[in-house]
């Protein structure tokens, strides 16, 4: 039996992001349970309702790839207090048309990185409120606020130290159980 699909949406697509690191050492993680996907974003024109009715490529593309994943992973940045722009493109692009958007009755989680104390949580609490109103059946604990360390990573971007796999290896089982449960809910 092939594993679920975990869509991997990234906030951030610089080199070097955080949040790209994090989101592999995640994959990493999620290995055993599920297949990683990382959708592209930044391809994304800017939201546009005048082209609901026939998006353009990549909108198309992003949506197909959200409709056959089997739960969703957002891994944000904190850009003044909140997501970034390109996340916010996606996720608004993807809920559209009112009603029939991809994201509706997904298991989905939310993680992100920063080298601040606080790690995304701000970005999170905005997060949470975008993904609930499109329809996401947010898994919430464990909460995965990274105060990003280098340490943290090997340069294969996965967990160089036990506790931050382990950490990694609950978010990772916290996502799973939930896509168990509502697949059996779903049947």
């Amino acid at each position: 039996m092939s594993k679920p699909v975990l869509a991997i949406v990234v906030g951030s697509v610089r080199d070097g992001s955080l949040n790209q690191r994090l989101a592999r050492a995640i994959a990493h993680a999620a290995a055993e349970k599920f297949e990683a996907r990382f959708l592209k974003i930044d391809d994304l024109p800017m939201y546009d309702q005048d082209l609901e009715a026939d998006p353009p490529a990549p909108v198309k593309r992003l949506k197909s790839e959200i409709t056959a994943a089997d739960a969703v992973l957002c891994v944000t940045p904190e850009y003044n207090r909140s997501v970034t722009p390109l996340l916010k493109n996606a996720i608004d692009w993807a809920s559209r048309p009112y009603g029939k958007g991809v994201w509706i009755g997904k298991v989905g989680a939310m993680a992100g990185a920063t080298p601040g104390a606080i790690g995304t949580a701000l970005a999170q609490d905005h997060l949470r409120a975008i993904l609930a109103a499109v329809g996401i059946r947010l898994v919430s604990k464990p909460e995965l606020y990274i105060a990003f360390k280098d340490e943290l990573l090997d340069e294969d971007d996965k967990p160089a130290k036990e506790d931050f796999a382990k950490l990694l290896g609950s978010f990772v089982d916290a996502i799973h159980d939930a896509y168990q449960a509502h697949a059996r809910v779903d049947a």
